[in-house]
């Protein structure tokens, strides 16, 4: 513990202030920064372990911030905390789709916050020991997913995906053939702290398969139970 850092953007002082008290009493090292431009610098110097990002910042706000960082390889993997006063499953919906990690609203306790950073390294560690072992190239079919590149490509073509797409069709590519239902997914791929319904699993199996293409078809609905990736052009 206390290894990596942990990135802190927050424009507020105070605030800012009291959660790099609170981390770095439990043996966390912290930075702080007031928007993104900072923060980015500071991305080109040293990579975080962690970050915890407020949503409602004075300049660039932090689900703009979150898009970036999930867009570049480098920065992909690193667990994002959103934090912000906003309680809105509207806004909660759209930071854990653009690839938020965890989700934590003003107001929280200190011992919440180092709770679930602590978590979150650690859930980190874990996928990094996991890679360490071999980063390997997932199919089914014409579906091509390498990890390592967070790339997926249909018969060749690049195809994009947001966060949450990618990490639903990973997970459906590394169990070919098994059933996996709709809590499963929503549990393994939003957090038990989602509260948005398994509703939300088919609507993104739904725009997974639209940008698939022909591959989409390799995504198997088991009727009332949830979904599987199937190498084969039976339905």
């Amino acid at each position: 513990m206390g290894s990596e850092w942990i990135y802190i953007v927050e424009d507020d002082e105070s605030i800012r202030g009291m959660e790099q008290y609170a981390l770095e009493n439990s043996g966390f090292r912290t930075k702080g920064f007031e928007g993104g431009r900072e923060f980015f610098a500071a991305c080109q110097e040293e990579l975080p372990g962690l970050v915890i990002l407020d949503i409602m910042l004075a300049g660039e706000d932090g689900l703009s911030i979150l898009k970036i960082l999930r867009a570049s390889p480098k920065t992909a993997l690193i667990p994002v905390m959103m934090v912000t006063a906003k309680d809105t499953e509207l806004d909660k919906v759209r930071g854990l789709d653009l690839g938020a990690d965890d989700y934590l609203s003003k107001p929280f306790g200190v011992l919440e916050l180092v709770s679930r950073s602590r978590a979150l390294l650690r859930r980190a560690e874990q996928n990094r020991k996991q890679t360490d072992h071999g980063d390997s190239i997932l199919r089914c079919q014409s579906i091509e997913m390498r990890d390592e590149r967070r790339q997926v490509t249909v018969g060749g073509e690049v195809i994009e995906l947001t966060y949450k797409e990618y990490e639903l069709l990973k997970l459906l590519l590394e169990n070919p053939g098994v059933v996996m239902s709709r809590e499963k997914l929503l549990d393994r791929i939003w957090g038990y702290q989602f509260d948005g319904g398994t509703r939300t699993v088919d609507v993104h199996i739904k725009t997974l398969r639209q940008k698939l293409g022909e591959g989409g078809k390799y995504i198997k609905t088991v009727r009332g139970v949830g979904y599987k990736a199937e190498d084969t052009d039976l339905l």
